[in-house]
């Protein structure tokens, strides 16, 4: 037996080592009500991941590989997109996709310091963060309840000489009306950038959400649809903004040569840009101020073998949000229950809840009985990001009133539906909602 074949033999036996394990290690525990955790937000790996990880160490190839390379076509397809570029993070996803948009390579089109970026203060920080990094004013909407997305009747009234991009979350998964925004971003010139981190699977008019704007970004984190652990993802049908989100992937550079490889514009030595002398090496020519943010291959190895899962994944979501709904009808006098925006089939991230002001329910009390009985709940993120300690000081400016976002801030919060919830969980959960709402006894 050659070298060569003696390695794959023990390739073949690890794998089937890791099965074993994983069969041993991953097996379901029974649920035990008021003792077992009911997380808001959870992920499902199995064997599958463990040896695509496995076998991406094994190959010694610690960057991005060929790993990497079959999940950023296999989700590309999934998306029908064109373009499609890992990164570290959903956060680091948004933060490359507005700093594209920056790019001096887009002209007149591109961000400048004090341009103004339309979005929503009731969302997750880094949806924001990257404009105020980058010198824009983030401009705030109100926003619907119960979708708890931008009211798209109140964006043209925000709209003013310095706008220059609308930057927004679907909302838990729940698809914003792009009908309305895309009409508003082709009539005054704008650009579109859809954070889709909590919507994977998520269709609006029938169409995957990211697809409509400009620009998507997704999230790989543990709690989103599929995971590589910590990771993310921007993606475009735009070639242009493909080859200037790598550049600030990739330390900023000029050059698009992927890892391992060189020339292959086949010029490497045949560039003069800037001031440098003609024929400096052109990977190390830098464009733009860049950043370093890639992934592993043994991250891309996981999401790879999620993928396989994923439509799985958002159906249980789906059937979970649809179980919760129903069930928590008994309750609807005293909460707020969530709804699709109209032409949109979400696939939701959570169950969002608003306990209705009149009913004079103490949301800290609920999340403290639900926590005491084992019933994971988040808020929405930032409730009101005006409000929070760090945006003291930050340029921003308010476009009419945030009573609804001031509303999320004080009586929303979310349970979840992720596809590790059993049915027992389900009903457990929503036998605790009602017990403290005081309904159903």
């Amino acid at each position: 037996m050659s070298t060569q074949d003696k390695a794959q033999q023990l390739r073949q036996q690890i794998a089937q080592l890791v099965d074993e394990y994983a069969a041993i290690a991953m097996a379901p525990r029974p649920f035990e009500a008021g003792k077992t955790v009911i997380p808001p937000s959870g992920k499902v790996i199995d064997g599958a991941e463990l040896k695509n990880m496995v076998e991406a160490s094994l190959d010694g190839w610690l960057t991005t590989g060929r790993f990497n390379d079959m999940f950023e076509k296999r989700l590309a397809a999934f998306l029908g997109v064109r373009h499609l570029l890992t990164t570290n993070s959903g956060s680091s996803a948004n933060l490359l996709a507005f700093s594209a948009l920056t790019s001096p390579k887009l002209g007149e089109r591109a961000i400048r310091k004090g341009d103004e970026v339309i979005g929503v203060a009731a969302g997750f920080p880094t949806t924001v963060n990257p404009i105020l990094q980058f010198g824009a004013v983030p401009v705030f909407v109100d926003v619907d309840i119960p979708t708890y997305n931008i009211k798209p009747e109140l964006i043209e009234a925000a709209i003013t000489s310095k706008t220059k991009a609308i930057m927004l979350a679907h909302t838990l998964g729940n698809p914003y009306n792009l009908k309305v925004i895309r009409e508003l971003c082709d009539r005054y010139g704008l650009w579109l950038i859809e954070d889709c981190c909590d919507a994977l699977g998520s269709t609006y008019d029938g169409k995957l959400v990211g697809t409509f704007g400009d620009i998507g970004t997704l999230s790989f984190y543990p709690a989103h649809h599929i995971t590589m652990g910590e990771g993310g993802a921007v993606f475009t049908n735009n070639t242009e903004l493909k080859k200037i989100i790598e550049s600030f992937r990739d330390w900023g550079r000029d050059c698009y040569c992927a890892p391992g490889c060189d020339n292959t514009c086949g010029k490497r030595f045949g560039w003069q840009l800037g001031s440098l002398p003609a024929g400096y090496d052109h990977k190390y020519t830098y464009s733009h101020l860049g950043y370093n943010l890639k992934i592993t291959d043994m991250q891309a190895a996981c999401a790879l073998a999620q993928l396989d899962k994923v439509e799985s994944f958002i159906q249980a979501r789906k059937d979970n949000f649809r179980y919760l709904s129903n069930a928590l009808q008994s309750c609807s006098e005293f909460l707020i229950l969530p709804q699709a925006t109209e032409n949109s089939d979400p696939s939701w991230f959570g169950f969002p809840i608003t306990i209705r002001p009149e009913s004079g329910i103490s949301r800290v009390d609920v999340l403290q009985y639900l926590d005491q009985h084992r019933v994971g709940t988040r808020l929405l993120f930032a409730g009101n990001l005006t409000r929070q300690p760090y945006m003291d000081g930050q340029p921003y400016r308010i476009s009419g009133e945030l009573n609804n976002t001031d509303l999320v801030m004080n009586n929303t919060f979310w349970i979840g539906v992720h596809p590790a919830l059993t049915q027992d969980m389900l009903d457990y959960s929503v036998e605790k909602i009602e017990t403290i709402i005081g309904v159903n006894f």
